[in-house]
């Protein structure tokens, strides 16, 4: 099975896997107790979560596809067997909040700007994914009903609280969700296999990351990728601010050039310190996107690339 799906700034090859001759399209795991974690097979490793009650439950975002959402569903209803009162996205990607309709009883929880770019730029994008591809056919977007801008909300769902606090970096909306009593973040995707700033900014991730350690966490839920464990979790914010850190080293090197777009072209992801195998091969193309992308935000304008560069393309 093979698709494309364009989220934001770029159109992305997903692939099913399979699992004993069946076809599996998410998992999941535990976390803590009533704090489960969902992870597409489908889509760059993208993730959910939920976090359950006597009475209710809270999701915290969707996945990409409304077949992968359904699961998580039909879990909550099958497994948990309690009604869902908050969807909560981290921010306004498809991936991440395309499948809010699927819990019409819910109440959706965002950042003030989350409500904002999904009416404008998740309405029209939708709209254009219908013409592509059936599978959006019946998906609407829904936009927040609760939002905020700063400072903290918290949700009490039975025994555990949870911390809402904007996380910059990923993207203008970004917020994550701290489970207080397990200690565990969902992080959102400042936090992901390969940090993507294109449609953020590189100096608001790096201040979000520098606030983890800080914070007492047993797990991290990121937004793409696997569970980080309590033992991994300062070798990754490490290796997340080192790479960040030589992004802006090549984008100030490039701005020095007369053609900066033939130096960034040249800076490959594993002397940022990255691997190209992470998120199912994807990361090449996303560094290639954080390079031009962080130039763009630092000097307003797009890089050039000489006409050798173009010649070879």
């Amino acid at each position: 099975m093979s698709n494309v799906l364009d989220i934001g700034e770029s159109s992305v090859i997903f692939f099913a896997s399979f699992f004993d001759g069946e076809m599996m399209i998410i998992q999941h795991e535990r976390v803590a107790d009533n704090v489960y974690f969902f992870q597409s097979l489908q889509y760059a490793q993208v993730t959910a979560g939920v976090i359950a009650g006597p009475d209710m439950a809270v999701v915290i975002d969707t996945l990409a596809f409304p077949e992968e959402t359904a699961e998580i569903r039909n879990f909550i209803d099958n497994e948990l067997q309690v009604p869902v009162r908050y969807v909560i996205n981290t921010h306004y990607h498809a991936d991440h909040s395309w499948g809010n309709y699927q819990f019409p009883e819910a109440k959706v929880i965002g950042h003030t700007l989350c409500h904002e770019q999904l009416r404008t730029r998740g309405i029209p994008a939708l709209e254009a994914q219908r013409d592509q591809n059936p599978i959006y056919r019946n998906v609407e977007i829904v936009l927040p009903h609760i939002t905020f801008d700063e400072g903290e909300m918290n949700l009490q769902v039975g025994k555990k609280t949870l911390r809402l606090f904007p996380f910059f970096g990923h993207s203008k909306d970004s917020i994550a969700i701290l489970v207080e009593e397990d200690r565990v973040l969902f992080s959102g995707d400042t936090v992901m296999s390969l940090p993507v700033i294109v449609d953020g900014d590189l100096d608001e991730n790096l201040a979000s990351l520098k606030r983890l350690p800080k914070m007492g966490l047993e797990n991290i839920v990121q937004g793409h990728g696997d569970i980080i464990l309590r033992g991994e979790i300062d070798d990754k914010i490490r290796e997340d601010i080192e790479y960040l850190t030589e992004i802006k080293k090549a984008v100030k090197k490039a701005n020095r050039r007369r053609y900066p777009l033939d130096l960034l072209e040249e800076t490959t992801i594993e002397e940022c310190g990255k691997a190209r195998v992470l998120l199912g091969g994807l990361a090449p193309a996303l560094h290639r996107q954080n390079l031009i992308g962080h130039y763009r935000n630092s000097y307003g304008e797009t890089p050039l690339g000489s006409e050798e560069y173009y010649e070879d393309r």
